[in-house]
């Protein structure tokens, strides 16, 4: 067990919910124990992981995965990670070995938990074994894509194909990227006279859950939480009693791709032209092996800018001639650092100023951070680490052998702001706008920010309703166009129009358009589950994004990229017309009058069809499960949409499905920490039929959270 015994100080107590709270001597046995009881709990879930690092799924998972196994092994996930390690060892020997702690801990229990979970048997899938850098390497691995640098893949093609005008026309939280709310109220807004912190990440909802209730004790900190399973302690969310904290993404650009040339010489050896002409590039092949299906052999090529992820198929040159491809290079993979430095200091930070001191040393992902103590520190701020290039790098595919585009030694500087009654982070343009370049739309921060200005008197529980309102301000450039349509002044449009045989914008609705027109202009803008005016826009919204998406201006879109398959959500026409709605309305190459025109067939279109249903009868819940459930129709229908505070993402005129929504919600309450609330979608167990499995999905489908039990005398001891 590397050195980790079991030790007789270690307890394991659950709550009513089944979350554990573990209690140990000292922090490297608490991290023993967090190990352990997530093996037990999780222990599928933690292998998935695992293999997804090392870009080992489709062993067992079948010839589905290859495209998620060739870009994890093409970006050198599973190498990053043990560089990381080995840094993490030479500069930071207590924390490193405090992560061995926790691996010793998995190891110590994932046969165990393997024979818990009927997921193993049903692939043929034995435990492993997790190195010391393996939670460095799934870190990586969920969050390599979280700054969405495939969206400058989008770019170039739009550029290429619709013109460099409309390079930024989609810009948008694109369906590939993770965001979130928070919040935070200032203790002079407050019942109380202490601050609350409170918020939720959107993130895809997978089963079992990404995020995990955990409360971790020992003589130097008693922590509850909300933890990322295979990775020891508290990253994004967690409250100390004395001080707590929480996270949102920054929308941060960090991540860079290069347009590389290459060569081939005769005795195999690989060269990539730079700044400096012809350089030697590390290369290799590497074996995925296949459940059901042969083997396949992957060429893996590393430049002086970072790995080649795109293009190598076509390197078969003989030395007489070269080839394009495209590199990525992000911080980790250039700086050996991670910032997993910063997990045990949180634990132990007791204030704000803690709080911030230990963020200092973040790197990967870039967030924004609030904080607030019992002395009243409120802290508002971005952690992570963004390199310093030219602007170009952040919009495109850039040339490597263009020194412009190189990175400065130094990072950027990280912004903060001032807390004056209460902040609000929800990946909108706010803080960290110098270090990126798309946004969020402002809906959610707007519509937080209001509701928070609306009383002086926040308790946690009002603070919860705030997680539940569905009022949807995207759709009001929707709504105008539909007042457009069939309105008086139109009428009479229509009426000259037609009679010179023309359909006009203001053509006369039919009477089942007309009647789909006045019940949207009545609706409240509310995306309730059981509201069919809710549905009623959602259906004329998809067509709307159809008729769109179809329209001969967006022609040299509709073609496929020539990319891997991994980078398909941020490419396809559909889904980026769907999310750039607001914008494609009022600006873009199609003519408004061609605009007026789709929003009229749309309402002629859902008023000659059957009356749709409640938003909730089509916009149901879709988790991604490494074993896909057959049972689809457990799946409950949802309220919220992607630009409610209540978000849950779907891709209008597509799919009503939502695969992206709250991933956790939590209420931290500074005046007294038994008063805090939180909820996961399912459970706190990832294995089927235990009585924890799902037994929050009630909860978190209604909106309400589950209490935070810190009394040890209410909870319950486990034996053995």
């Amino acid at each position: 067990m590397d050195g980790i015994g079991v030790s007789v100080s270690i307890e394991v107590y659950r709550d009513a919910w089944g979350v554990p709270h573990l209690r140990a001597a000292d922090p490297d046995e608490l991290a023993f124990a967090q190990g352990r009881v997530t093996a037990r709990d999780r222990a599928w879930q933690l292998e998935v992981e695992r293999h997804r690092a090392q870009g080992t799924t489709a062993a067992f998972l079948g010839a589905a995965e290859l495209g998620w196994d060739t870009f994890a092994r093409r970006s050198r996930l599973a190498d990053t990670a043990r560089r990381c390690f080995e840094r993490l060892e030479r500069d930071d020997a207590p924390t490193a070995a405090w992560v061995r702690a926790y691996v010793a801990g998995v190891n110590d229990a994932l046969a165990e938990g393997a024979r818990r979970a009927p997921e193993f048997d049903e692939t043929g899938l034995a435990p492993g074994r997790w190195e010391p850098w393996t939670p460095l390497a799934v870190w990586l691995s969920t969050h390599i894509l979280f700054a969405g640098f495939p969206t400058k893949l989008w770019r170039e093609e739009v550029a290429g194909r619709l013109g460099e005008e409309w390079t930024e026309l989609f810009a948008t939280d694109g369906p590939g990227t993770a965001g979130s709310n928070g919040w935070m109220v200032a203790g002079e807004r407050t019942a109380s006279g202490a601050a609350l912190i409170a918020g939720d990440p959107h993130r895809f909802i997978e089963a079992p859950g990404v995020y995990q209730q955990i409360r971790l004790a020992c003589d130097a900190y008693d922590v509850v939480g909300i933890a990322v399973p295979g990775i020891p302690g508290l990253a994004h969310f967690g409250h100390a009693g004395p001080v707590a904290w929480a996270i949102t993404n920054a929308m941060a650009d960090y991540q860079d791709l290069y347009r590389e040339r290459l060569r081939r010489l005769p005795d195999g050896r690989v060269e990539a032209y730079g700044p400096e002409g012809w350089r030697p590039a590390a290369a290799h092949t590497e074996t995925i092996e296949v459940a059901g299906g042969e083997p396949v052999v992957v060429e893996v090529v590393e430049t002086e800018r970072g790995p080649v992820i795109i293009g190598l198929d076509d390197g078969a040159g003989d030395g007489s001639s070269a080839w394009e491809a495209v590199s990525l290079r992000y911080p980790p993979r250039v700086t050996g650092e991670l910032g997993f430095g910063v997990l045990p200091a949180l634990l132990r930070a007791r204030t704000v100023a803690d709080v911030d001191a230990a963020l200092d040393g973040w790197v990967e992902p870039v967030n924004v951070v609030l904080a607030a103590d019992t002395r009243g520190g409120l802290l508002h701020r971005v952690a992570g680490h963004v390199p310093v290039r030219a602007r170009a790098n952040s919009l495109r595919i850039v040339p490597a052998w263009d020194p412009a585009h190189a990175w400065e030694a130094a990072p950027a500087p990280l912004p903060r702001a001032e807390v004056r009654g209460h902040a609000v982070m929800a990946n909108a343009r706010g803080l960290a706008a110098p270090l990126g370049v798309e946004f969020a739309p402002p809906h959610r921060a707007a519509r937080i920010d209001a509701l928070l200005g609306a009383s002086a008197d926040w308790t946690p529980e009002t603070t919860t309703a705030v997680h539940r309102d569905t009022d949807n301000a995207s759709a009001a450039r929707l709504l105008a166009a539909v007042a457009r349509a069939g309105g008086a002044e139109a009428d009479d449009a229509g009426a000259d129009a037609a009679a010179t045989g023309g359909t006009g914008a203001g053509a006369r609705l039919s009477p089942g358009a007309a009647a789909v027109r006045d019940r949207l202009l009545a609706w409240d803008r509310r995306m309730d589950a059981d509201s069919t005016d809710a549905g009623l826009y959602a259906a004329v919204r998809g067509a709307v994004v159809r008729r769109l998406a179809a329209h001969e201006a967006f022609a040299a879109l509709r073609e496929p990229a020539p990319y891997p398959e991994v980078f398909r959500p941020w490419l396809a026409l559909g889904p980026r017309v769907a999310y750039a709605l607001e914008t494609l309305l009022v600006a873009g190459p199609v003519p408004a009058g061609d605009v007026d025109r789709i929003v009229r067939e749309a309402l002629d279109e859902v008023g000659a069809g059957e009356p749709p249903a409640a938003w909730g009868v089509t916009h149901r819940l879709a988790p991604w499960q490494a074993l896909p459930d057959p049972d689809d129709a457990q799946w409950p229908g949802l309220g919220g949409d992607h630009d409610c505070v209540l978000s849950s993402s779907s891709v209008p005129g597509w799919t009503d499905r939502s695969a992206r929504a709250s991933a956790a919600r939590y209420v931290w309450d500074l005046a007294d920490r038994e008063r805090s609330g939180w909820i996961v979608p399912f459970g706190a167990s990832g294995v089927p039929g235990d009585p924890h499995h799902r037994d929050q999905l009630p909860l978190w489908l209604r909106g309400d959270l589950a209490p935070v039990t810190t009394d040890w005398q209410y909870l319950t001891k486990e034996q053995g």
